[in-house]
């Protein structure tokens, strides 16, 4: 009986880290239908795919504090745990400058924002998108081929490197457009800017650690 109840809270702990990465990366493709959206000033539409994002947060919140629940209860060997604990917190963290880039574009809804900024925000969304669905399928390769994980990872660094570039090219759209903004706005699009980068940066620091997880330990 004992034996049966450690490994029910084994699969629990996995069950619940899983669901939690999963929910993390997907709201990014929620990210990216809300600034699509929004920049074809579908303002309804963008409201309930951000509305919907919020709600997944809460989820990965809850489901965060369950995994670190269960990672004081059950029979993980201490290095997995460890592993495990350190992917569940720096998706949580992505998951974080996902939600803050909501509530940006949710702000910027009403104002006035020159077509090419938006357009530079969904081709980095586009990015963004194709980096999380990258990442996922890494960390599902961890148990099962980390040969390929590694390769996938690496694949995150050259789009990483793609948002940068993206990213500098929203700032001077932003100094182009200055004239016509008001400051509240130019600020508004500074931060949802510069957290669309984080969730970059994030995401490379992730790959970062899912290729040190594929190195042999002896």
């Amino acid at each position: 009986m004992e034996e049966w109840f450690t490994k029910r809270r084994k699969s629990k702990i996995l069950e619940l880290a899983y669901r939690q990465i999963t929910l993390a990366i997907d709201t990014v493709t929620d990210l990216k239908k809300a600034i699509t959206a929004a920049s074809q000033k579908l303002n309804e539409k963008t409201k309930e795919h951000i509305e919907r994002l919020f709600v997944t947060e809460t989820e990965i919140d809850n489901l965060r504090r369950a995994v670190f629940e269960e990672a004081t209860k059950g029979e993980l060997p201490t290095k997995t745990r460890e592993d495990l604990l350190h992917l569940v917190k720096r998706l949580d963290i992505l998951a974080d400058y996902v939600k803050d880039s909501a509530r940006n574009t949710l702000l910027l809804l009403d104002a006035d924002i020159p077509d090419e900024i938006w357009n530079i925000c969904v081709e980095t969304m586009n990015d963004l998108e194709k980096c999380a669905t990258i990442l996922r399928r890494a960390i599902e390769k961890l148990g099962t081929d980390p040969s390929e994980a590694r390769k996938l990872a690496e694949e995150i660094d050259k789009i990483e490197g793609e948002v940068d570039n993206k990213h500098l090219k929203a700032k001077w759209l932003l100094l182009q457009h200055a004239n016509e903004l008001n400051a509240a706005v130019i600020v508004l699009l500074k931060d949802l800017i510069d957290f669309l980068e984080h969730i970059a940066d994030t995401c490379d620091d992730t790959a970062d650690y899912v290729r040190v997880l594929t190195v042999p330990r002896y």
